[in-house]
């Protein structure tokens, strides 16, 4: 899936630098997975520690950007079907002065919000559930992961706009960036790669 998502990055993003925050007891696991597919393009990837929560493995994957970058994406392994569509939209939005940009889809479920011993419906029209790639200007998002941790950073874009109150700018998503979360999730992955084209 990590390699999946690395080709997929190339490919919507050609030339991007790239860095990977991995449990340093998979170092060796990763450049043998790399040195077992050839046909995978390995060079150019720096690999950072990866810490006990998403803020930290961020955290630590910022140490290392080199001088040159001025936009940030940080994304999930485990959504390995990015879309370049998407990435172009977070990009813009950025380019256009968001200090932070997620795509989002509409939430298609009911929603109910429990409390008080029972639940009650709520307007679903309001809410969108994110994604990742989410993309910031360099300054920002480091400036943001000065902060010390809370619970309440959920994702990237809450670092921000912990700083920057409603200063993300919402981007259209892609119903193919699934989450792999549950078997169904890889059946789901394996039927869209294997019909794309």
């Amino acid at each position: 899936m990590l390699m999946l998502a690395v080709e997929r990055i190339r490919q919507a993003m050609p030339g991007s630098k790239i860095i990977i925050a991995l449990h340093s007891a998979y170092f060796d696991m990763w450049h043998e997975l790399a040195a077992a597919h050839p046909d995978f393009d390995s060079s150019g990837i720096t690999l950072t520690k990866g810490g006990a929560t998403r803020w930290e493995s961020v955290h630590h994957a910022l140490k290392v950007v080199t001088d040159d970058v001025t936009t940030v994406m940080v994304h999930d392994a485990a959504r390995p079907l990015v879309d370049a569509a998407v990435t172009d939209r977070l990009l813009e939005a950025v380019s256009r002065g968001a200090r932070g940009a997620v795509p989002v889809v509409p939430v298609s479920d009911s929603l109910r919000i429990a409390g008080n011993g029972g639940s009650r419906a709520i307007d679903r029209s309001a809410f969108r559930a994110v994604q990742t790639p989410q993309a910031f200007p360099r300054a920002i998002i480091e400036q943001a992961y000065r902060q010390p941790y809370r619970d309440t950073f959920t994702d990237d874009a809450s670092v921000v706009e912990a700083l920057y109150p409603d200063s993300i700018a919402m981007v259209e998503g892609s119903v193919n960036t699934i989450k792999l979360t549950h078997p169904a999730d890889l059946a789901a992955i394996r039927y869209i790669l294997a019909n794309e084209h």
